[in-house]
């Protein structure tokens, strides 16, 4: 290709060769062919029983439980996550201290911890009672390991932890929305409590959206945490096989895939909910 114009001489245009970029590719492509040969020549992994196990009624049974256990404690924490964020930003300092002070506890302590506490819950408090106050008359009195059972401890867990997360997450959503428009409301003559429902809330979801569907992916991840437990989960079904056959690559196998499929499907899902709550706004702003 070239280019002329009356007063200057024919111009050859060259495309600038990008020989490093080619040299990186074909490093990566022989690194990731040469991963993959290994694998897949390897007796240990064991394709048939990978599918001999991957849709077993157990396996199956562990996939639903870590799936419900990561909706209801999505659901806990975000819930619960909304309450904690409006009090850290509340003017009360009361109410500020007691959200520090959660946020603080459940996000300055691993997850594996809070699980396997809320399992042995019954060493700290054998019982669980409650009674009227001042007439000793008792209306519920059973041992805890009866009430908090593997998968109850799981879901308190699992929530908690998540209502610390979610309370900064959403905390830093409401802040990103402009002052304006609580002043606006305001003038319009809407309370607090429905400025935030109807007004700050529903601006903030496009900043809030990204990082609680991390939350969600990652939270049902973190469910592999409760076969610490016997939770019962995904983790918790390949844990029992595999103890009793020995095959545990071919098993963490069953459960990498199953975990892959299910992050896949949440991804989607994710994408498509920030392209809802991001309709009207372009990475340079407002379109």
């Amino acid at each position: 290709m070239s280019t002329t114009t009356p007063d200057t001489p024919a111009v050859r245009v060259v495309p600038v060769r990008h020989y490093g970029r080619w040299l990186t590719a074909l490093v990566v492509v022989g690194l990731a062919a040469l991963f993959l040969r290994a694998l897949f020549t390897s007796p240990n992994l064991e394709p048939a029983t990978i599918a001999h196990y991957l849709f077993k009624d157990y396996v199956l049974d562990g996939v639903v439980t870590t799936l419900w256990l990561t909706l209801l404690a999505m659901l806990l924490g975000t819930a619960g996550g909304i309450l904690l964020a409006v009090m850290r930003l509340s003017d009360n300092p009361v109410l500020r201290g007691v959200s520090w002070a959660f946020i603080w506890i459940f996000r300055g302590t691993p997850l594996l911890v809070q699980i396997i506490f809320f399992g042995f819950l019954g060493a700290l408090f054998p019982r669980l009672t409650l009674t009227v106050p001042f007439t000793g008359t008792i209306l519920f009195d059973k041992p805890t390991s009866v009430v908090v059972t593997g998968t109850v401890a799981a879901v308190l867990a699992l929530s908690l932890n998540e209502m610390a997360y979610a309370a900064e997450v959403i905390r830093g959503g409401i802040l990103a929305v402009d002052g304006g428009q609580t002043e606006a409301a305001a003038a319009l003559g809407m309370g607090p409590t429905l400025t935030l429902r109807r007004v700050v809330l529903p601006q903030a979801m496009r900043v809030i959206i990204p990082p609680m569907g991390n939350e969600t992916i990652t939270m049902l991840k973190s469910t592999a945490l409760v076969s610490i437990i016997a939770g019962r989960d995904l983790m918790t079904a390949v844990q029992t096989v595999y103890q009793n056959n020995y095959k545990v690559i071919p098993l963490l196998v069953v459960a990498a895939i199953w975990y892959l499929a299910l992050v896949s499907l949440l991804s989607v899902g994710q994408w498509l909910i920030e392209r809802r709550f991001g309709r009207g706004f372009t990475r340079g702003g407002v379109r």
